[in-house]
């Protein structure tokens, strides 16, 4: 039940069909717990809208990030950003602690100083409940020509396809 009492009711926003496989059996399992969920699918222009100007309940993102997060944090977790209409905290995080973290990080004078506040941003983001974790590859996927060579060794984050050669 919501404040008022009424039963709580979520709208999952999507714009490609193909995620409604990831997302009826998590609306199914919340209308088991007595949750009503409804699934909105709407074309990319009315999608980008809403998102936009934060109309909606719940969607599918992601939030890429860098081996060295910077300011871009801000747009994302910031308090200001939460109230600007195409920001990217579309989640409307508001909290002190994480624009202090956030800040921290900017700032961080040094790698290990960058890595302990990335750290600690990454904590407070993940026991704070913003969002559902829906998967994760832990392996690249790639069909490629018996012709084309690599280096024995990728980069840590990327397959590193600009290093590959014809043989």
């Amino acid at each position: 039940m919501d404040a008022q009492g009424e039963q709580f009711k979520i709208e999952f926003l999507l714009f490609q069909k193909n995620f409604e496989r990831i997302v009826l059996p998590y609306t199914r399992n919340l209308q088991r717990i007595g949750i009503a969920s409804e699934v909105r699918l709407v074309d990319v222009s009315q999608y980008i809208n809403r998102v936009q100007s934060f109309d909606f309940d719940m969607m599918v993102a992601s939030f890429p990030q860098s081996s060295s997060p910077g300011n871009e944090q801000r747009e994302f977790w910031g308090s200001k950003a939460a109230d600007q209409v195409g920001s990217r905290n579309v989640i409307g995080i508001k909290s002190e602690v994480i624009d202090s973290l956030v800040e921290t990080l900017i700032h961080a004078p040094d790698r290990q100083a960058l890595i302990d506040a990335s750290r600690a941003l990454d904590r407070v983001l993940l026991w704070s409940y913003y969002v559902v974790p829906q998967w994760h590859l832990s392996a690249w996927r790639v069909a490629h020509w018996n012709k084309l060579q690599r280096p024995e060794r990728n980069p840590q984050y990327d397959i590193g396809l600009d290093s590959w050669w014809v043989e």
